[in-house]
């Protein structure tokens, strides 16, 4: 589906037209012959198009006479109820600078894209084409931060859980939590590192405009700190699950060590009635209370060896 913006009054409006509009998105349902009529009709690399929407793609920008492509990835809720899933997956949303309009394409319904669409974004304005891209960015990492804090609460309540159950439950959540932040600091990584380059060569041309310097600056330390996050939660999950398999570990040996001692304590009189059960001589065979007495050397030996085993812890 391709649809078409733009901006008059401080009005943001959809048009049923592309004549006039300065946004133009792009996203499913769409088929392989709409995105090659797109591409023809204004001069685009078919390739700018299909590949922002592989999933697999890493973040990039890419030159050509008559456009750029900026592609970077964006976090998305899992909606795969799976235990063996990522809580949060990352999708790339591609950017093309064609002439006097700016084309985005997803894969995926996107959050991001929803709050430009719904005019919820602070002084933005599609005709300002770079503006717009800093935006994106801008709101892109904001939405990694978001997602890093929901699943630090998330990490912090199965801890608790973690104290007082021993249910496998509480460690596919984590491991859940493990897969989305692996996700988090691929994408992070390759979003400093296009940031950094688009910094470096200017793609935008925004050095001599102060406001838009600012804000990609500020854009580029807010990824670096959302990475940083990501790899201190990653740390301290892997040092959870870690401390966790070393209790788990301790708490199977502390119950068989009681297993362990519970037979020996039960095998003690079984082995001194076993005794009596041959048919040989043996002291007390005859003697009316041999019951009694062998009752209470049992009872002597098993207290015997709990004392000593006692002793020894």
């Amino acid at each position: 589906m391709i649809r078409y913006y733009t901006k008059t009054y401080r009005r943001f409006i959809e048009l049923e037209e592309e004549k006039d509009s300065a946004w133009i998105h792009i996203a499913p349902p769409f088929d392989q012959g709409e995105l090659s009529s797109f591409a023809e009709t204004h001069d685009i690399p078919l390739d700018f198009l299909v590949d922002s929407l592989d999933i697999d793609e890493r973040s990039r920008y890419e030159r050509e006479e008559n456009a750029n492509l900026i592609l970077f990835n964006t976090p998305l809720l899992n909606e795969d109820i799976k235990d063996n899933e990522a809580i949060y997956y990352t999708v790339p949303i591609g950017i093309i600078l064609v002439r006097d309009k700016i084309v985005t394409i997803t894969s995926r319904e996107n959050p991001i894209i929803e709050k430009f669409l719904e005019d919820r974004v602070k002084n933005f304005d599609p005709k300002d084409a770079k503006l717009f891209v800093l935006q994106l960015f801008e709101q892109n990492v904001l939405r990694f931060l978001e997602c890093l804090k929901k699943l630090n609460l998330k990490r912090n309540l199965i801890e608790q859980e973690l104290y007082n159950s021993s249910k496998n439950r509480e460690l596919k959540q984590l491991l859940r939590i493990e897969k989305s932040l692996v996700y988090f600091v691929n994408s992070l990584s390759a979003n400093e590192l296009l940031k950094m380059k688009m910094k470096r060569t200017d793609l935008l041309n925004i050095r001599d405009l102060e406001y838009h310097s600012d804000l990609f600056e500020d854009v580029i330390i807010d990824n670096s700190q959302a990475l940083e996050m990501s790899n201190v939660h990653t740390n301290i999950l892997g040092g959870t699950m870690e401390t966790y398999a070393s209790i788990i570990s301790n708490n199977m040996n502390a119950v068989v060590n009681r297993l362990t001692v519970i037979t020996i304590t039960l095998m003690v009189p079984t082995l001194v009635y076993s005794f009596y059960g041959m048919n040989v001589d043996l002291p007390l065979m005859n003697n009316k209370y041999a019951y009694v007495y062998l009752l209470f050397i049992s009872i002597c030996i098993v207290l015997g060896f709990l004392f000593f085993i006692n002793k020894k812890r």
